[in-house]
């Protein structure tokens, strides 16, 4: 099936512009025309869409994603490179979410605490529970995170 760009937009969940730009940025090379110069996009180019939305979202940028397309058009003679730069990202991605994981048992963690507090009436009442009143999951990120002074 083909579609027109502002279509093909609106199933990729992008803006017409965002189709331009990546065109002319070598991101989506083979889209055809028109014979009047109008672009159309296949199901495939959708598909391709979607990679690069992903790409994105994993942290490439358009330089990275333009070099991944250009191995993709090579075939079978780019897999290592292609394997390698995505291994090199999913580590990538691997350390961010460590970190925004932290970042959410800090939260989760304070959250208790002062759910605790108020329903204690102070937050001297919480520092003084023993580790066999603190949930065994706030117990864990306490210890990891901190020794909590706040």
């Amino acid at each position: 099936m083909v579609y027109s760009i502002a279509d093909a937009a609106r199933i990729a969940g992008v803006a017409p512009s965002t189709l331009r730009y990546y065109e002319k940025e070598g991101l989506l090379p083979n889209i055809g025309r028109l014979s009047g110069g109008s672009r159309v996009f296949t199901d495939e180019d959708l598909s391709w869409i979607r990679v690069i939305e992903y790409l994105k979202k994993a942290g490439l940028t358009i330089k990275e994603i333009r070099r991944y397309t250009e191995l993709v058009q090579k075939g079978n003679a780019s897999l290592e490179t292609r394997r390698d730069l995505l291994y090199d990202r999913k580590r990538a991605v691997e350390e961010e979410l460590a970190r925004i994981q932290a970042t959410l048992d800090f939260i989760t963690y304070k959250c208790w605490f002062y759910d605790e507090a108020v329903r204690l009436g102070s937050e001297e009442k919480v520092r003084e529970l023993s580790d066999d009143e603190v949930p065994p999951e706030m117990l864990k990120i306490r210890k990891r995170c901190f020794e909590d002074k706040a």
